[in-house]
């Protein structure tokens, strides 16, 4: 099954939860911090990804928001060490680099690669469409994690992939949703067997998206899906492998004409006794009251519901919440809170970073290199495609009526 768990390192779900659950449920001990906010106690549950055994020096090609918003805070919180940073904005480099106590500006791209040192990552964020040229330039064997999506479409995808073969590229793709401490935690339960088989993946999201913040997609021919829902097809692969089929439509919305598609309906299609389905609306603009984006995951023994407040009243947000429940032996239900420490921004960034190093250090592949995540860009490929095709005609079951 594609994206098997790889959460060594963290704290076990199972061996922190026993005090904070009713007694069916099999746990053995709590993790009890400190509040920041309120100096109180209270129940964290704290989940990490696996870390390499020594960082790695990281160097920067692209400073653009996500850049300043998510990967160097990230870093930041796990003793990564970026020595370097180029853009094509010398200005938005140094910008950056003074923020975050980067040592090294570089003018250009064959400026710093030819001052790499031994063991560098190269941090690829730049725009899909200027991936290949960038990949292009780095050297034979080079260590790479590439800022989602991976290129604009499936041709440019297959281009990247071909490319990291033939260059010996130790090369992943950042899907970080699959590194967030909620998913991490979701992971280990399903793989314990806690909630059972899993059978239903619903993601659902309603929120209202400032689109003006990334003026590129104002051009762009795909929007929605390619640089939003892509992040949940990724997740729905990684929990349950690939999918037979899509089904999708992908849409306008009269106040944001001017954009491609800005909410979106998707199924992955397992087969009849599992569903997994996507929807979202970023044109939900009647206040905060009603916005919402949530994960709900359930088996047949139980059920995970992950409320991510990233996407709501965005750019500021709303704490997260995590809840699950387990039927017991008697047929009891009862939904119980999990306070937990760290987000999808930014922590989740430090994931995929770490599965590179971890790489590197054991001559495997990270668990979100180029060739699983190629997977990810043929399931949007096929969700475009299906959107494109449409549904089956109602004219085609008209019928004579009767006057």
């Amino acid at each position: 099954m594609a994206g098997a768990d790889r959460t060594g390192g963290s704290y076990s779900v199972f061996d922190l939860w026993k005090s904070v659950a009713s007694p069916w449920w099999r746990l053995r001990m709590l993790i009890s911090t400190g509040n920041r906010n309120t100096g109180s106690c209270r129940n964290i549950h704290v989940m990490k990804p696996a870390l390499p055994l020594h960082t790695h020096p990281i160097f920067l090609i692209g400073a653009g928001g996500i850049v300043n918003s998510a990967h160097l805070p990230a870093y930041k919180l796990a003793g990564f060490s970026v020595e370097g940073i180029f853009d094509l904005s010398t200005e938005k480099a140094a910008a950056t680099a003074a923020g975050f106590q980067i040592p090294r500006v570089f003018s250009s791209l064959d400026e710093i690669i030819q001052a790499a040192p031994d063991g560098v990552v190269y941090d690829v964020a730049v725009p899909g469409s200027a991936m290949i040229a960038v990949l292009e330039q780095l050297p034979h064997g080079a260590r790479v994690l590439l800022q989602k999506p991976m290129g604009e479409n499936l041709e440019q995808a297959a281009q990247i992939l071909a490319l990291a073969r033939q260059k010996k590229m130790l090369a992943a793709v950042n899907f970080q949703l699959r590194y967030a401490p909620f998913i991490l935690a979701a992971k280990e339960i399903i793989n314990k067997g806690e909630i059972g088989t899993l059978n239903d993946v619903d993601i659902n999201v309603n929120v209202y998206t400032p689109w003006h913040l990334w003026d590129f997609l104002y051009t762009a021919e795909r929007v929605e899906i390619l640089y939003h829902s892509i992040h949940y097809i990724d997740l729905v692969r990684h929990l349950l492998g690939n999918p037979d089929a899509i089904f999708a439509k992908t849409m306008k919305h009269p106040a944001m004409a001017q954009l491609a598609s800005v909410r979106s309906n998707i199924i992955l299609d397992y087969g009849d006794m599992i569903r997994a389905n996507i929807s979202t609306n970023h044109c939900h603009n009647f206040g905060t009251e009603l916005q919402h984006s949530y994960i709900k995951l359930e088996g047949d023994k139980g059920a995970i519901k992950i409320d991510f407040g990233a996407l709501v009243n965005y750019p500021h947000g709303v704490p997260d919440s995590f809840k699950y429940t387990v039927t017991n032996d008697d047929g009891y239900t009862e939904w119980k809170s999990l306070p937990m420490d760290g987000s999808w921004f930014p922590h989740a960034f430090i994931g995929s970073m770490a599965e590179v190093m971890r790489a590197a250090e054991t001559g495997g592949l990270p668990d979100n290199s180029v060739e699983d995540c190629i997977h990810t860009m043929a399931c949007v490929e096929a969700a475009y495609a299906a959107s494109k095709q449409g549904g089956v005609p109602l004219s085609n079951f008209q019928f004579n009526r009767n006057d």
